[in-house]
This record gives structure tokens, C-alpha cells and sequence, in this order.
């Protein structure tokens, strides 16, 4: 509660998400509640955030103007004096006998609202009821229209334990109620602040009827199903204003990703598909239903559902596959790579024609060349059939400015995997110099190209290269991968205090993977490098990575081997068994790659680099070693001990999947 306090008297904290389960009070099948835990506090804390919360979304969902922290009933409040003060802290103090007495002076002299509440409830908790009614009563006197103090008035009742008048004046409040936006929005505060939820979702009903054109009452009707669990209810609210009013889509998309963000056990998210799919089947005729589970397949990354939805829209609205197109990209970017095949043979079949069958098959070639140079079973007969297609697809483009990247896969694949180094070079060479080509496309391949040569052992032109690309990108991703790339060069020849002060400035990168990459190799070299002693095992570990990245992998295993020998004992003989096992992964050994992370987990349980142990762990045991429990331990402990890691979204889906959550 002290959290809370601190908000509603200094306005120094906001309110998050999390101030949706209250406590403090209980409602009976009749409608009435029942208070548990009550306290002044409590009740305070609950009026301050339910005002904060609904004042604000009634008029149209719009934040507050920055800095402006005061609550409602605080905006016609003076700046406090002496005697507010002092009356104050004797309110925070729980000493409301000596706040009572201040206010019954200040009161007078400034019957604001702000001065009235806290007057009111500190009447209330020194149960002196008989004054707390004359002091609600005076001010229905000066405000007969205001249904909140009716309310107050039933409050005091209930606190005095006449249950049947508390009733009888909230029914009346809520049959009084007349076709005024502004009655609505303070009457359903009033019931909120009391903990009478029934009341609320009664008052927002009556409301939509008396003014049914205003639709933001959907949206906080939906609010309090919410915030009181009831998550059907809200989820049929926020469809039905969908229903009627399709310029809410962007709105209604909005609350529901808030709605269903904090997901534990998938519950929302699975009731949520479910009703989602009964709307798209009832309906077929309403397209945006389709069009929101379309974006939610792509949310929830459900790329098969996606593709069965994307058909649809794109049949019945008679679209060109661009959105098919955006889903199969996607996919490949997720490694979904046959959801995105049968995408692109999707917009291939449309015939030469369509505006996106050139780009089709451009991305089908790419998706094969990303599939089979990561597959370990891949041979050197199918990435040889790999490169004839890609060729045969280069020669039909010609200089055509939009095969830049076919162009820079084939010269990887001769390159890395072809060990064609040369001819690789010869080819970008030539596409660097290409008229029509954009700034970005050019660094690219200038990356590609730094790549290559350090690949080939030429350094000094690889890192002129990356020089080039960071001078032309300094503030933006393209220049901070450049500028990794050249520390990590500068790492792999042994220069491991200059790698390190490169390192140290990316580590505030805005792309969150070169950032955590930065930081993954700075403390590598921070915790294995003393300029006091010898650095042998780091610079034997370095060349054992520049081996890996050249994809010579008997070279970098025997490398990485030679360390322990010459050490029995040095903190760097983790990141050999962490590294041992990536190589051993690349080349398709799942036992021996599982037991070198077993090792780093064992060696590290909280360190870096264990988190994405655990996830390749818990890949290896998903996909390669038929161990569905093992799988599921080994997700639920990075997301248990590594809750913040780029790998826990993809943990919880995989997670919730081998549950049986998700595609039931």
C-alpha cells in the first residue's frame, strides 16, 4: 500500500497494470460486498486508482497532458498551506482524530472536493457517521444533480452495517442515473472506489442505452470485466464495438494486446483464439474479424494459421499477395521455413503477371539458401545444386539492382561453404559498382565483401571495409554491425584491449542483438585478459573462433582441445566448452553438443552465456532428441532464471506448445 500512498498524496509514482487486483473487498450473488481487510488506506489507494484509471479512458483513452499528476478531485485544490499540510500528515500518520480537526477548519474556508474526501473518510474511519451525513448531505445541497455523493452517502450506511440502506440508495442512484456523460463517468467512480463492481457494470450497461452512440462506454465496460477477471466478458466487449464501429480496429487492437500481455498459463490467449474463431466462422461475411485473427496469428507467431488466413483475405479482397509475401518473409526470419515455401508458391502460382511474382521467387531462392547452409545434413551435391539455381536466377536479373542479395548469398555460399573465395570476391566486386544500387545495399555488400577477405586472411582490406560502412552509418544498425564486425576482427588478431573499448561502446547499441553480442564478447576478454600476465589461452581461444568462423571445424575443435591441456584451471575453459558445443550443434552431433552445455550450466548457473545454453539445450532435446520433458524443464528454467533474455519469448511459446497451449 505504501507504493500507492506515495502516489496519491506526493503524485511521485505512476500506476502500472499490476494495480488491477485490489482485495479488498467481496461481492455477494446479491450485488452487495462484503469488506475484507478494509482500511482507510486501502480505500484511499483504491479511489486513486480507479480514478486515474477511468476518468482518463472515458474521454476517448487519452493520457493525461505531461506533467500533469493530479488526480480528478485534486485539480481545484490550492496550492496547500500550512494548516493543509499539517492536516496532511496527521492523514498519513493514521491520526485521523487531529486530521478530522484540522479539516473541520479548512473545509469551510475551502469546500473543495479534494478538502471533502479526505474530510469524509476521515470522519468515516473514526466512525462518526451522524457528522459524516450532515457532511455528505450538505453537499448533495450544493450539488443536488451529483449522484456520487449519493453513493458516499450509501458508503456510510454500509460502514455502519445497515446493508438494506446502502442498497436502497445505490438502486435509487443508478435508476436516477440520466443520459449524461459526465453523470455516468462520476456515478461509476463512486461504486468503483466502493469496491461495488456489479454496480459498475450495472451503471456502464444503462449508460450504453441511454446514449448508445457513445461507444467508448464499450471500452471501459469492458475494463471492469476486466480488471475483475471476468476475461470473456471483456473480450466479447471489445469484438462487439469491433462489430459495430470498425474505425475502433487500431483501439480495439490495442487493448487487447494489453489484455492479453501477462499470460501465465495462456488461458487468455487460448480463450481469446477460441471466441476469435467462432466470430470469423459465425461471420464470414466480416472481414475484419478475419483481419484481426490474422494479425493475431502473427502476434502469437502461429505462421500456419496466418498462411490459412492471409488465403482467405486475400482471395476475398481480391489482393495482389503482398500480405502473403510479408508473412513468408517473416517466417523465414523465424526459421519457419515451410510456411513460407507455401507462401511463395502461393504468389508464384498467381502467374508472371502479379506485381510480387518476380520478389516471390527472389525470397524462395533466399529461403533455400538460408535453410540449406544452416542444415548440418546439408552436402556439398545439394548447396552445388543450390548454386546453379541461384546462378541461373543472377544470369536472368542481370545488373537489375534487386538481386543485390541474391547476389551477396551466392558469393557467401562460394565463399564459406564452396570454399570458392575468389570467385566470391570477383562477384561483389563487380556489384559494389553497380549504378542504381542504394547506399544501404552498397554497405551491405561491402560487409559481405570484409567478410570475405577476413575469411581469405586479408585483414587490412577487411577492416578498411568495415571502416567505410561505420563512417557512412554511425547512427544506425547498418554501422553498428560494421563496427562490431571490426572489433571482433581486432579480437580474432590478438588486439584485445582496443576489441575491448569498441566493444564497450556498442554494448549501448539500439539494436538489442548487436548490443548483446557487444557485451557477450567484452566480458569474454575483460574476464581472460591481465595485462600483467600472459594472455595465451585467449589468443589461442580467439584463433580457435576466427577457425569456426572460416567453417573450418577440425581446426577450431583441435584448437579448442589444446586449451585444457595447457590449463588445468582458467575461467576461460567454459566459454571452450560453450563454443565446443556451438560447433559440435553446426555439425549435426546433438549428444556431444547437449553435454559440453550441460557442462557450461553446471560450471555457470548464472553467467551470460547460460542462458542460451539452456535454450539449445532445450532445442536439442525438443527436435533432435525426441525428449519432450527435458525440453520443457529446460525452457521453464531460462524463463524462470532468465525472465528478461532475448530467448525467453521464444522459450514461453515453445513452452506452451509441448503443453499443449497452443494449436489444439
Amino acid at each position: 500500500m505504501t507504493s500507492g500512498l506515495d502516489f496519491y498524496f506526493g503524485n511521485k509514482l505512476q500506476f502500472a497494470s499490476s494495480h488491477r487486483r485490489w482485495g479488498l473487498l467481496r461481492c455477494t450473488q446479491g450485488g452487495l460486498c462484503e469488506m475484507l481487510h478494509f482500511s482507510l488506506f486501502s480505500l484511499l489507494l483504491f479511489i486513486a486508482a480507479s480514478l486515474f484509471l477511468l476518468l482518463p479512458q472515458f474521454s476517448q483513452a487519452q493520457d493525461p497532458p505531461p506533467g500533469n499528476t493530479l488526480l480528478p478531485f485534486q485539480q481545484d485544490a490550492v496550492t496547500a498551506n500550512n494548516e493543509d499540510q499539517l492536516a496532511m500528515q496527521f492523514f498519513q500518520a493514521r491520526n485521523f482524530e487531529k486530521a478530522a480537526e484540522l479539516y473541520a477548519g479548512i473545509y469551510p474556508k475551502r469546500p473543495t472536493y479534494y478538502t471533502y474526501t479526505y474530510y469524509f473518510f476521515c470522519l468515516v474511519e473514526l466512525r462518526d457517521f451522524d457528522e459524516a451525513r450532515k457532511l455528505v448531505k450538505a453537499r448533495q445541497k450544493s450539488e443536488p444533480d451529483a449522484l456520487k455523493y449519493q453513493v458516499d452517502l450509501g458508503y456510510v450506511y454500509f460502514r455502519e452495517g445497515n446493508i438494506a440502506k446502502m442498497k436502497k440508495l445505490y438502486d435509487d442512484a443508478l435508476k436516477r442515473m440520466p443520459a449524461d456523460a459526465r453523470q455516468l463517468n462520476e456515478l461509476a467512480n463512486a461504486f468503483y472506489s466502493k469496491g461495488e463492481f456489479d454496480y459498475v457494470i450495472s451503471t456502464y450497461i444503462k449508460g450504453r442505452e441511454l446514449m448508445p452512440d457513445q461507444y467508448s462506454i464499450t471500452l471501459e465496460l469492458a475494463g471492469v470485466y476486466e480488471r475483475t477477471g471476468n476475461f470473456k466478458e471483456a473480450i466479447q466487449e471489445y469484438l462487439g464495438l469491433l462489430s459495430v464501429d470498425r474505425s475502433y480496429e487500431p483501439t480495439v487492437r490495442s487493448y487487447l494486446q494489453n489484455l492479453l500481455a501477462k499470460d501465465d498459463d495462456n488461458s487468455k490467449n487460448e480463450l481469446f483464439r477460441k471466441m476469435l474463431l467462432e466470430y470469423v466462422q459465425r461471420s464470414p461475411d466480416k472481414v475484419y474479424f478475419s483481419e484481426l485473427l490474422w494479425w493475431y496469428s502473427i502476434q502469437q507467431k502461429d505462421f500456419e494459421l496466418a498462411l490459412i488466413q492471409g488465403k482467405a483475405l486475400d482471395r476475398r479482397l481480391k489482393e495482389d499477395g503482398s500480405r502473403i509475401l510479408d508473412l513468408a518473409n517473416l517466417a523465414v526470419s523465424n526459421g519457419n521455413f515451410d510456411v513460407a515455401d507455401e507462401a511463395y508458391n502461393y504468389i508464384i502460382a498467381k502467374g508472371s503477371s502479379n506485381p510480387n511474382f518476380e520478389a516471390a521467387k527472389r525470397e524462395q531462392l533466399h529461403t533455400r539458401y538460408v535453410r540449406l547452409t544452416g542444415d548440418p545434413a546439408s552436402t556439398q551435391v545439394k548447396l552445388g545444386e543450390l548454386k546453379k539455381a541461384m546462378v541461373a536466377e543472377l544470369d536472368r536479373w542481370g545488373d537489375d539492382p534487386r538481386a543485390v542479395r541474391l547476389a551477396t548469398d551466392l558469393a557467401h555460399l562460394d565463399a564459406f561453404f564452396l570454399k570458392s573465395p575468389d570467385e566470391a570476391l570477383d562477384l561483389l566486386d563487380h556489384v559494389a559498382g553497380l549504378k542504381g544500387l542504394t547506399e544501404k545495399d552498397r554497405a551491405n555488400v561491402k560487409m559481405e565483401l570484409a567478410d570475405i577477405h577476413l575469411f581469405s586472411g586479408d585483414m587490412w582490406t577487411a577492416t578498411v571495409l568495415y571502416q567505410q560502412v561505420y563512417r557512412d552509418f554511425k547512427n544506425d544498425a547498418t554501422g553498428q554491425e560494421a563496427k562490431f564486425r571490426n572489433a571482433r576482427l581486432s579480437y580474432y588478431m590478438g588486439e584485445f584491449q582496443w576489441a575491448r573499448a569498441q566493444l564497450d561502446i556498442l554494448k549501448a547499441a539500439t539494436s538489442k542483438f548487436i548490443s548483446n553480442d557487444a557485451l557477450e564478447l567484452s566480458l569474454l576478454i575483460s574476464n581472460n585478459y591481465d595485462p600483467d600476465s600472459n594472455t595465451v589461452a585467449l589468443g589461442i581461444y580467439s584463433r580457435a573462433e576466427l577457425a569456426d568462423f572460416r567453417n573450418n571445424d577440425e581446426l577450431a575443435l583441435k584448437t579448442l582441445d589444446s586449451i585444457p591441456m595447457l590449463f588445468k584451471e582458467h575461467p576461460i575453459l567454459d566459454n571452450v566448452n560453450y563454443r565446443k558445443g556451438e560447433i559440435f550443434l553446426k555439425l549435426g552431433k546433438y549428444a556431444p553438443a547437449d553435454s559440453m552445455f550441460a557442462l557450461v550450466i553446471i560450471s555457470r548457473p548464472v553467467d551470460i552465456i547460460t542462458d542460451e545454453a539452456l535454450m539449445n539445450r532445450a532445442m536439442i532435446h525438443e527436435t533432435s532428441l525426441a525428449d519432450k520433458q527435458g525440453a520443457m524443464a529446460f525452457y521453464q528454467e531460462l524463463l524462470n532464471t532468465y525472465p528478461g533474455s532475448l530467448f525467453a519469448p521464444e522459450a514461453r511459446k515453445r513452452y506452451r506448445t509441448l503443453r499443449g497451449d497452443i494449436n489444439q
